[in-house]
């Protein structure tokens, strides 16, 4: 790699209420506190803690709220930008020019640490997209009441980490195409099936392990496609129920504790 990448946090809110808000009095899941901050000061805090990483924008619907977070005002090379409604439309329109790279990562990815981005980001190298995850062993071994949507392959079943990277505009054909399915973004074979029969096929029959699978996803595209297989388990342990909140609080009171050792 050439250079620290810049990254991205989206920090948008989905149409609908959101039941982790009911009673909080918050007006956005990027603001819940957790351990005592924002969900999105702990990611930036990590992200801005990597070597790996240059300029932050904040993606968002309300963003100039977000900017008036105290938390977040001592962060150097720090931007705020409007979003729009769709995670697609809104990260198409926030690519830089040219082929330069970009990491991705939403506000509720809060157990995010540099060593994670770093593992990725290396990972990651000479690809045109690639995504993060963890295989179910890895994550139940340490954390076995952990709930994830899993999608099952040779070789293991895996899950999503909230990282991404996306190579310039020439990801721009894919970005239309999850415009149109990311509402199904939590059923792992619709999302498989939209890619086409032969590889929903090959998943049902685990005939390929999810390396080769998403390789043959972004050929479709003319893309370089990969996974990043992530040795921390708590990379895919995001802020989507109240039991992950729960889980997270606990994580993150072991981590102020490292000289107990003890798993959770």
């Amino acid at each position: 790699m050439s250079g620290p990448i810049a990254a991205i946090v989206l920090a948008g809110s989905r149409p609908g209420p959101d039941p982790l808000l009911t009673g909080t009095g918050v007006s956005t899941k990027a603001l819940l506190p957790i351990a005592g901050q924002a969900m999105l000061v702990h990611v930036v805090r990590a992200l801005r803690a990597s070597a790996e990483v240059g300029p932050i924008t904040i993606l968002a619907q309300n963003s100039a709220e977000l900017a008036a977070v105290p938390g977040l005002t001592a962060f150097a090379d720090l931007h705020f930008s409007e979003s729009g409604q769709g995670i697609s439309s809104s990260l198409a329109a926030a690519l830089p020019p040219g082929d330069e790279p970009l990491l991705v990562t939403t506000a509720d990815n809060v157990l995010l640490t540099p060593a994670m981005v770093a593992d990725f980001v290396r990972g990651a190298a000479e690809s045109d997209v690639a995504v993060a995850m963890v295989e179910r062993d890895v994550l139940l071994a340490r954390y076995p009441q952990s709930q994830r949507t899993w999608l099952k392959f040779r070789g293991g079943w895996w899950s999503g980490a909230n990282l991404f990277r996306l190579r310039g505009r020439r990801v721009l054909p894919l970005l239309d195409f999850w415009g149109r399915i990311e509402r199904d973004r939590k059923k792992g074979l619709k999302i498989i099936a939209a890619f086409g029969p032969w590889l929903l096929i090959g998943a049902l029959l685990r005939l390929f392990t999810i390396q080769q699978g998403v390789a043959r996803a972004g050929l479709r595209f003319g893309l370089r496609a990969k996974v990043v297989p992530m040795s921390e388990p708590e990379a895919c342990i995001d802020a989507d129920k109240p039991a992950d909140i729960d889980l997270i609080e606990a994580i993150f009171a072991a981590r102020r504790q490292p000289s107990i050792g003890q798993p959770l």
